[in-house]
């Protein structure tokens, strides 16, 4: 039995276009709240990572890093509740045997589909506050992001629109910069808009720039990073193109250099990243705030940093 309802147009696109699908994984035992409490506390606590943000999900910057080593997943399921908070538990399949065979069983299921090899699997499990949002950014890897509960609205960009520059997607593929990008209102006008529900997933082109901003509800999602073979030297060929920008002053283009060359920037990446990689000058995400367990989402900010101020309560000001 498949987890995703698929049929033959959609076996031959996914990867390639955007897809939507239906999934039977939003009543699956392991996604109650009582297992995603247990699973909090499985999950090793250096690796998890909370945020908050600001109020207009259209503003480039407003991302907050914080500490939650005093919240055991209780605490944190209350906070995220009642609060303005995005828990990140990133690659939980490599820490959770549970999860694990989830995952595997999602990637066997793929690969009978479609015939495609995936490499580099990553399971992200997101759990995220009423009205939470995330900014406009785009991923290197292939993502499935499957909806668990809670309604959440994506806007998924195309990719050859011009929302972003080449040095932009070196500097994220060099990881010298993060996802987010600088995003203007008008790129609204070419993005497919669609209200993910719970029991549905959404695939989309390598690169594919989007923006989330969750409905009035808690809302539980995987984010499933991938790799496949063409989305690997497409990666690497960013990779090289960064290098050859930032080393030598070039200005090369995906689309515009040609197709010929590419072996040769992929031997450069590889080369690259065996003695050590690209050492760019990305600056470090720092915990800005804590947590009261007493104080279900209450934010204690940190010296320095600016509060995030709801609109109403400004006015109320």
């Amino acid at each position: 039995m498949t987890l995703l309802h698929w049929n033959e147009d959609k076996a031959r696109k996914f990867g390639k276009e955007n897809l939507l699908f239906n999934h039977d994984l939003a009543d699956s035992e392991l996604f109650t709240e009582e297992a995603l409490i247990e699973l909090i506390d499985r999950y090793p606590r250096e690796s998890l990572e909370v945020f908050t943000m600001g109020y207009d999900p259209t503003v480039f910057g407003e991302w907050y890093l914080g500490r939650s080593d005093n919240m055991d997943g209780r605490a944190l399921m209350e906070g995220v509740k009642a609060g303005r908070f995005w828990l990140n538990l990133r690659r939980v399949n490599h820490a959770d045997s549970a999860v694990k065979l989830l995952c595997d069983r999602i990637f066997a299921e793929v690969k009978d589909q479609t015939g495609q090899t995936n490499l580099k699997n990553d399971l992200g499990l997101l759990i995220s506050s009423p009205n939470a949002h995330v900014v406009y950014h785009l991923d290197i890897p292939m993502v499935m992001l499957w909806q668990i509960r809670g309604v959440k609205k994506v806007y998924l960009y195309p990719v050859d629109a011009g929302f972003f520059t080449d040095a932009q997607i070196e500097g994220i593929a060099l990881r010298e910069s993060d996802e987010n990008l600088p995003y203007a209102t008008e790129f609204d006008a070419k993005a497919l808009i669609h209200d993910l529900k719970p029991g549905e997933m959404l695939t989309w082109a390598q690169n594919a720039p989007h923006r989330i901003v969750n409905g009035d509800m808690v809302n539980v999602s995987l984010s499933i990073e991938f790799m496949t073979p063409k989305s690997l030297w497409h990666a690497n060929v960013l990779y090289a193109n960064g290098l050859l920008r930032r080393w030598f002053g070039l200005n090369p283009s995906v689309a515009k250099s040609p197709k010929v060359l590419e072996p040769f920037k992929i031997v450069l990446a590889r080369i690259a990243k065996a003695f050590g990689g690209f050492k760019g000058n990305k600056t470090p995400l720092v915990e800005r705030f804590s947590m009261d367990p007493a104080r279900p989402g209450e934010i204690l900010y940190d010296d320095g940093a600016k509060p995030f101020i709801a609109p109403e309560a400004k006015k109320a000001a």
